[in-house]
């Protein structure tokens, strides 16, 4: 099991994974809470960065404060073409001074919904750690399909890679909830922490959604639902949760 790994200049600790592309999850320090501001709409990568910079400047935060994402995208596409994309969002992490070492300390959620996709890959939400009297601690666990995070071929190693039968999608599911608890564990939790948890597919969760989610309880506080697919081709579940006490909307016009 890895150990989450101190990020000072954001306050925060992360999860590190086998990827650059994001970590685990994050949890906020003593004396920090994580906050999350989702969009009205979905907006442009390049916008919506400069819409969470304006944020952390009102508040006089560091650009470093910056811990999750949660991105849009139109469409899934090939594991290259997606390696292709995180290039690009790095490159604004790497300015911000959000890189430690060889790890990448934000954790990020990204799917492609079924109806209303952006037209380009967008920003629908992200979360930041400030200061805090509250002495609850607040975390958010990453998104997971069901593939590890290895720098190695997504394809050969999805979980019942292409089998979306009730059988195929079942193994993808129980894979993905034990990263979740994996990852929960790393940071000292349990599900009875969480605030809220969500999945992303475009196919039917009610055949394990009590013997599985709610047995486990996973979603003790309910659950959201988002008909959207992960990003990559031939990945088909995404989970991702969380424990945040203040969230808010903000309004694009």
């Amino acid at each position: 099991m890895s150990t989450a790994i101190n990020f000072d200049k954001g306050n925060y600790r992360f999860i590190p994974t086998g990827v650059n592309r994001f970590s685990g999850g994050v949890a906020a320090q003593p004396g920090y809470e994580i906050c999350r501001v989702v969009f009205s709409a979905p907006v442009p990568l390049k916008e919506g960065f400069d819409l969470i910079q304006a944020v952390l400047e009102a508040e006089e935060r560091p650009l470093t404060a910056l811990c999750a994402c949660e991105l849009r995208s139109p469409e899934p596409v090939s594991d290259s073409d997606f390696n292709k994309f995180n290039e690009l969002y790095l490159e604004t992490l790497k300015e911000w001074g959000l890189l430690k070492g060889k790890h990448n300390p934000v954790a990020r959620s990204n799917v492609s919904p079924l109806v209303g996709a952006p037209a380009e890959p967008s920003f629908y939400a992200f979360s930041y750690t400030v200061e805090t009297d509250i002495e609850e601690a607040t975390f958010v666990i990453a998104g997971s399909c069901e593939v590890p995070e290895t720098p190695d071929d997504y394809i050969e190693s999805i979980v019942a890679y292409q089998d979306v039968s009730l059988e195929g999608l079942l193994k993808k599911a129980q894979w993905v909830l034990d990263e979740m608890e994996r990852r929960l564990e790393v940071l000292g939790h349990e599900w009875a922490d969480t605030t809220a948890t969500h999945t992303y597919t475009v196919h039917n969760l009610h055949p394990f959604m009590a013997s599985e989610l709610a047995q486990r309880g996973a979603i003790n506080h309910g659950l959201g639902w988002h008909l959207a697919r992960p990003p990559v081709k031939d990945l088909e579940y995404e989970m991702d949760c969380r424990r945040i006490l203040n969230e808010r909307i903000l309004t694009i016009d």
